[in-house]
C-alpha cells in the first residue's frame, strides 16, 4: 500500500477542497460560523479519505476495506437525520419558519455533499494511480467544475413570472391584486399592513411550474428567505402580521403578502425570483401516463 500514498493524499486533498468549495454560509446563516462549519469540513475530510482508499484497496485486493463504504453511507444518512432535527428545532425561534421541506431540502444537501467530495477523491485517487499526479490535478478541477453544476439548483425566477402585486384592503380583508389573503380585523394592524406591506404576484410559467408553486412548503420558503435577507416587521404574538402566500384558484396565480423590516419593493422581487426551488415542491404532471396517453390520442 505504501506506493499508493502519494495518490491516496492527493485524492485526500482534493476532496477536501471540493468540500470546502461546497461549503457555503449565506443569507440563512447556516451552517453556522465557526463551528457549524467545522463540524462539515471535518466530515469532509472523512468522506474524502474513505473514498480515497477504494482504489486501492480494489487492486490490493482488500474486499474488507471496501466494506467501509457501506459503513460511510449509514454515517452519512445519520448526518441527514442530525441536520433535520437540528433545523426543526431552530425553526421554533424562527419568527418566519423555513418549514418541513425547506429543512428536509437542506439535509439532503449537506448529506449529497458528502457524497460528491466521496466520488471526487476516487475519480482523483484512480487517475493518480493510472496516469500522473498532474493529470490526477485535471481531473481534480474537471471535479470541482462538476460539483457546482451539480449544487445548483432551480430558482423560482426561471419556473415563473414574479411581479409587484398591489397590497389592497376591503373592509376587514386584505388582498394582493384580487387575490385573497387574510382578514384584518384591528384598524392598527391594517395601518402597519397598508404602510409597511408588500405585494407580490407569481405568475406559473407552466403546468408543472403551477404545482410547483402550489406546493406549502415551497410557499413558506419564499416567505422565509424574504424574511431573512429584508428582515420582518412584526413580533411574536401578533397573529395578524404574518407574512403569508394564497393561491387564486382560477389561474393559479400565487399572492404573497410580505411585512420586510426594509421596504425596497425591487429588492424584494429580486430574493423572490432568487428563492431555491425546493426538491420535495418539483412535479411533473406532464410526464404521467394518463397525460402521455391523452397527447398521444391527439
Amino acid at each position: 500500500m505504501a506506493t499508493y500514498t502519494i495518490p491516496v493524499a492527493v485524492g485526500v486533498l482534493v476532496g477536501v477542497a471540493a468540500r470546502l468549495y461546497m461549503l457555503r454560509t449565506d443569507y440563512r446563516q447556516y451552517p453556522t460560523y465557526p463551528h457549524g462549519r467545522i463540524i462539515h469540513i471535518a466530515l469532509g475530510v472523512i468522506a474524502s479519505l474513505v473514498g480515497a482508499v477504494v482504489i486501492p484497496s480494489i487492486l490490493k485486493p482488500d474486499w474488507t476495506a471496501v466494506t467501509f463504504l457501506g459503513l460511510a453511507a449509514q454515517q452519512f444518512r445519520e448526518v441527514r437525520n442530525m441536520e433535520r432535527n437540528m433545523l426543526q428545532q431552530l425553526d421554533a425561534m424562527e419568527l418566519v419558519p423555513r418549514g418541513v421541506s425547506y429543512i428536509e431540502g437542506i439535509a439532503q444537501v449537506f448529506e449529497g455533499r458528502n457524497y460528491l467530495v466521496m466520488f471526487t477523491s476516487l475519480v482523483v485517487t484512480f487517475v493518480a494511480i493510472q496516469a500522473s499526479i498532474w493529470w490526477a490535478l485535471v481531473a481534480g478541477i474537471v471535479m470541482l467544475f462538476i460539483n457546482g453544476r451539480l449544487m445548483s439548483g432551480k430558482l423560482l425566477g426561471q419556473i415563473a413570472d414574479v411581479q409587484e402585486g398591489k397590497i389592497g384592503i376591503d373592509g376587514h380583508n386584505l388582498y394582493v391584486d384580487d387575490i385573497y389573503i387574510m382578514n384584518i380585523g384591528l384598524r392598527a394592524d391594517q395601518d402597519v399592513i397598508l404602510k409597511h406591506g408588500v405585494g407580490v404576484v407569481i405568475t406559473p410559467k407552466s403546468a408543472g411550474s403551477l404545482v410547483t408553486i402550489a406546493n406549502l412548503g415551497q410557499r413558506q420558503a419564499i416567505l422565509h428567505d424574504v424574511s431573512s435577507i429584508h428582515g420582518v416587521y412584526r413580533d411574536s404574538g401578533e397573529p395578524a402580521l404574518v407574512p403569508l402566500a394564497k393561491r387564486n384558484m382560477q389561474n393559479g396565480q400565487l399572492g404573497v403578502f410580505l411585512l420586510p423590516e426594509e421596504k425596497d419593493k425591487s429588492k424584494v422581487l429580486t430574493t423572490v425570483r432568487y428563492v431555491p426551488v425546493l426538491d420535495s415542491a418539483v412535479r411533473l404532471p406532464r410526464k404521467a401516463n394518463a397525460n402521455q396517453q391523452t397527447k398521444g390520442a391527439r
